[in-house]
């Protein structure tokens, strides 16, 4: 019998540490392990400590399987999105929507998801066709803020931008207006600036293996 490291063994279960924290200092097995240690009792405060040990390393370990599922997930739908530029790329309206959410749409995967804002009515047309014609969203999942200066504020500004995206006030979430201290209007036709908002990462996935597909196709490389 390996005396030391059993004295050892027993030191460190008295001290509250778990089976798997004393066999990477004890190389013994573990049902060797259960029979060393199997009379000692641990305090509540032990047991407590054990357990949420155990939760943390369940969490985490989900936590881990959750991100190798999404990166792989992410590398399929940008890879099937690379390829799918051969068959649109002559498309009018595919090139022109993907470059404009190049341009100016939010690409950051911490945010809302898709995300194009501006105050120019016929770039929002034009964006709203886009993502209903070449990203085939679903009525329901456009939702639309407005964002505008106090000074330009007035009551049809909503009907207004519903008539241009042609979604429902139901679905516009509350129109943020900013204070401001001028007194009159430096712009008579500025009615705030627009953001169509969709709350599909995935979507936001496949414009990345859209515009790199795209800059593949006329031989740009960008480390």
């Amino acid at each position: 019998m390996k005396l030391k490291e059993k004295i050892r063994a027993t030191e460190l279960r008295r001290m509250g540490r778990s089976y798997g924290e004393i066999l990477k200092k004890i190389k013994v097995s573990k049902g060797t392990l259960s029979v060393w240690l199997r009379d000692i009792k641990l305090t509540p405060e032990q047991k407590e400590r054990l357990y949420k040990t155990l939760i943390l390393k369940g969490a985490y370990r989900g936590a881990k399987i959750q991100q190798k599922k999404r990166i792989r997930k992410t590398r399929q739908i940008i890879a099937e999105a690379k390829k799918e530029v051969k068959s649109v790329g002559k498309n009018a309206l595919f090139l022109s929507g993907l470059m404009l959410y190049w341009a100016e749409g939010d690409k950051s995967e911490r945010g809302y998801g898709v995300k194009f804002s501006n105050s120019d009515p016929a770039m929002i047309k034009l964006m709203m066709r886009w993502f209903r014609k070449i990203c085939r969203i679903p009525e329901k999942k456009f939702r639309i803020a407005l964002h505008i200066h106090e000074l330009h504020y007035r009551k049809d500004i909503e009907n207004y931008w519903s008539k241009i995206t042609k979604i429902p006030l139901t679905q516009f979430h509350k129109t943020f207006i900013k204070p401001t201290s001028l007194k009159h209007r430096k712009n008579p036709l500025y009615n705030g600036t627009c953001a169509i908002r969709i709350s599909d990462i995935d979507l936001l996935r496949k414009i990345k293996g859209w515009k790199m597909g795209f800059l593949g196709k006329i031989n740009i490389k960008v480390t």
